[in-house]
């Protein structure tokens, strides 16, 4: 790999980030950082979370300030101080979780805090025809008096990437944009930002999905442990060796195999309906299995492991466990049967953020941490101690907020609560969603071992290497019915799982 192509570049950079250093209590963020920025760039910024990615781009936003190092545009130093000033000097942060209003219109969000006004009232007609011109630099079409509750998913990226273009940012920095995409929404993300491109702005790209950066960016940038390992150009590169670069080790394999011994059945749905979204689905999963669910979004695969959990009730339907019929009407009547759930949202429905890790962990084995009105803390702490080890959880107290671990530490202490039940049905939704790489490689091993252990693992993912990569079985919904099941998983590939996707 050539770490020095960007050396090449001509002209003075678009940004230039030189020596940022930056800690925080206990954690030494950012270690002598520097990047550049070109005109016209798509520049790819990786690393495991935890890396220093999120730090360095709060301090380039305004929202950090660094210990040491300088910040220049178009070769002038400047002061971020906030992320005020960072807008006005030509910074836009396009963050996952958008900033938009939903009550507003898209116009009004858009000229939101620089309303155009003429004698104090707002020149409606004149921002309405100001968004139409930045829809159609980018070559796409968005009402600008549609209500933003009322936008896709794809539609309110579009709306943000709209404001960085109002304010006249010249460098645009778009964090985990496809997430919650279609692959023919990413697309349609990608084509606009190559036209953005075109236009000679610069833009640094933050995904975990080495995929897409080998499809869109022009460089990469990789972080580790806050310090800079290299820049390399897109073509000096291999998957393989990006993935070496970002954990420091190489790995094995990309998905860890394992020799399934399959065991009876532990689950049988049959028939199970709710409404549009779940349609005469019926499947079954045995011990010491991962069945994968494939499928587009909106193909109900999440709400029917809800109405399995009992977070959902089913219209009709039976839920059989180790063949007896289950009466699940509540999570709390799926967990007595053994079965837990590992949501999509863990940060929304898997966690309390604001809790301790040790509190979370507690929450739903408090029946046995509780003495009378008293909660067993010293016994909390033990059992927890126990996952902390095994599942290689990394984090500073056990007493910590949740809020402050990384994406795949969240994933282990809900996994950590969830097995502490000894659950033997586990459902993973979206397993590694805003995981990097070599925390994705652990979650990997932990299905393994879980599956060795005789637990049947059920795998809901919208990453077909993923789906194809660890699964025994596949099952492909679409439009809230089973499409089809993959059941020579070694041989399938991922067009297979698409054209039964698409129904």
């Amino acid at each position: 790999m050539n770490a020095n192509k960007h050396d090449t570049m001509n002209g003075t950079p678009l940004l230039r980030m030189s020596g940022i250093d930056k800690s925080f209590p206990g954690v030494h963020a950012l270690k002598q950082v520097s990047l550049d920025l070109h005109e016209g760039e798509v520049l790819a910024l990786v690393g495991e979370n935890g890396a220093g990615k999120s730090t360095l781009i709060k301090i380039l936003g305004g929202a950090y300030q660094p210990d040491r190092g300088e910040i220049e545009l178009n070769g002038q130093p400047r002061h971020m101080s906030s992320p005020t000033v960072a807008q006005a000097a030509g910074v836009s942060i396009i963050y996952q979780e958008f900033n938009l209003i939903p009550d507003l219109s898209v116009r009004e969000n858009i000229f939101l805090g620089r309303e155009l006004v003429r004698y104090g009232f707002v020149r409606a007609a004149e921002e309405h025809r100001g968004a139409e011109r930045l829809f159609a630099k980018m070559g796409i079409a968005v009402d600008p008096d549609a209500w933003c509750r009322e936008l896709t998913v794809a539609q309110q990226q579009t709306v943000e990437i709209a404001k960085a273009l109002s304010v006249g940012a010249g460098s645009v920095v778009i964090n985990e944009p496809t997430a919650a995409l279609t692959t023919q929404k990413i697309k349609h993300l990608f084509a606009i930002i190559r036209e953005l491109r075109s236009h000679g702005m610069g833009i640094i790209y933050i995904s975990h999905r080495l995929e897409e950066i080998f499809d869109v960016a022009d460089r990469v940038m990789v972080l580790r442990d806050g310090t800079h390992v290299g820049t390399y150009g897109i073509g000096d590169v291999t998957r393989e060796g990006l993935i070496e670069s970002m954990v420091g080790r190489p790995l094995e394999a990309e998905f860890p195999k394992h020799k399934p011994a399959i065991g009876r059945e532990r689950l049988r749905v049959e028939g199970l309906r709710r409404g549009k979204h779940v349609q005469n689905v019926s499947f079954s999963v045995r011990a010491g299995e991962i069945l994968g669910f494939a499928g587009l979004a909106g193909a109900g695969r999440t709400e029917t492991m809800r109405i399995v959990f009992g977070a959902d009730d089913p219209d009709e339907g039976n839920i059989f466990v180790d063949g007896d019929l289950a009466n699940i009407g509540s999570p709390r009547d799926a967990m007595r049967h053994r079965i837990c759930l590992l949501t999509e949202d863990r940060k929304g429905q898997g966690l309390v953020l604001k809790h301790s890790v040790r509190e979370n962990f507690g929450l739903p084995n408090l029946n046995r941490f509780v003495w009378g009105p008293f909660v067993d803390h010293r016994r909390e702490r033990e059992e927890l101690a126990g996952y902390i080890e095994t599942l290689n959880i990394r984090l500073a107290d056990p007493d910590q907020p949740s809020e402050h671990l990384s994406g795949g530490n969240q994933q282990k202490v809900v996994l950590a609560k969830w097995l502490a039940r000894h659950a033997d049905i586990v459902i993973i939704d979206e397993p590694t969603r805003g995981i990097d790489v070599g925390a994705k490689y652990e979650i990997y091993l932990l299905m393994n071992r879980l599956a060795a252990e005789g637990k049947a693992i059920i795998m809901v993912s919208s990453e077909l290497p993923e789906i194809l990569g660890m699964s025994d079985r596949i099952i492909v919904m679409h439009e809230g019915r089973i499409t089809g099941e993959i059941t020579n998983v070694a041989e399938a590939t991922q067009e297979d799982v698409m054209e039964l996707a698409v129904g």
